[in-house]
C-alpha cells in the first residue's frame, strides 16, 4: 500500500515523463527507493518486508519460506496494491478533473514510446532479476557483512533500477505495485492500455525473480563471510 500511494503518488504528483522531464524520472525513483527504505526498517523485523510477489517468489524459490507462506504474502501484497491505488484514485479525483487527465493514470506501467512490447517483456525480466539477486544478497545469512544494511541497500537499489528502467515500461519489476493502478487508472481516464498491457508486468517479474533464485543458489556461499 505504501510502495503504490508513495512511489505512483510522486510520479502523479511530479507528472513523471521519461521522455521529456529528467528531473521527474529522478524523484520518482527517488520515491520508489525511499518507500522501500521506510518500510524494510518498520516492518522488516515482521515480515521480511517482501512487498513485492517477485522478491516472495525467489525467496520461496531460495528455500527460505513455505509454500504456503508464499501464497499468502502474495495475496496480501496485492490487496496492499490496490488498496493504495484506491487512495491515491481517491486523491486524484477530489484534485479535480484537470489534475485527474494529467495524472499519469495514477502511475499505471505502460510501454513508453517507441518501446515494443518483447523489448519491455525483456526489461522487466531483466531488471527484476537484479532486484531480487541484491534482495537475496543483502538478507541472506551467509552475508554477515551487510545483513544489518540490507533494507538500504533494497531501497537504493531500487532506485537504480528505476532510473535505468523506466524509459522502457515505467518499472514494475513488482507485479503488486502494477496490479492495482492498472485497475484505478480506468477510473481516471487514464491510459486504455494499462490493463491489456498488464500481463508483461506480472509475467516479467515473476520469471526475473525466479531467474535471481537460481543465479543466487549458484553463487551463495556455503558458510558466513565476516
Amino acid at each position: 500500500m505504501v510502495l503504490v500511494l508513495m512511489g505512483c503518488g510522486a510520479a502523479v504528483s511530479l507528472g513523471c515523463d521519461s521522455v521529456n522531464d529528467q528531473a521527474s524520472v529522478v524523484g520518482t525513483a527517488m520515491a520508489f527507493g525511499l518507500s522501500v527504505v521506510a518500510m524494510a526498517y518498520a516492518i522488516g523485523g515482521i515480515s521480511g518486508c517482501h512487498i513485492n510477489p517477485a522478491i516472495t517468489l525467489g525467496v520461496f524459490l531460495s528455500g527460505r519460506m513455505s509454500a504456503k507462506d508464499c501464497g499468502m504474502y502474495m495475496l496480501f501484497q496485492i490487496i496492499g496494491g490496490l488498496i493504495g491505488a484506491a487512495l491515491l484514485c481517491l486523491l486524484v479525483i477530489s484534485s479535480g478533473t484537470e489534475f485527474a487527465v494529467s495524472g499519469a493514470g495514477l502511475g499505471a506501467n505502460g510501454l513508453q514510446e517507441g518501446i515494443s512490447a518483447t523489448g519491455g517483456l525483456l526489461a522487466e525480466i531483466i531488471f527484476t532479476c537484479v532486484f531480487v539477486l541484491v534482495v537475496l544478497g543483502a538478507t541472506s545469512k551467509t552475508n554477515g557483512a551487510t545483513n544489518n544494511f540490507a533494507g538500504l541497500a533494497i531501497g537504493l537499489s531500487l532506485v537504480l533500477v528505476h532510473l535505468a528502467c523506466i524509459r522502457y515500461t515505467g518499472t514494475s519489476v513488482n507485479p503488486a505495485r502494477s496490479i492495482g493502478p492498472a485497475i484505478f487508472a480506468q477510473v481516471v481516464g487514464g491510459p486504455v492500455t494499462a490493463l491489456s498491457n498488464l500481463w508483461i508486468f506480472i509475467v516479467g517479474p515473476f520469471v526475473g525473480g525466479a531467474l535471481a533464485s537460481v543465479i543466487w543458489r549458484v553463487i551463495e556461499p556455503a558458510e558466513k563471510v565476516d
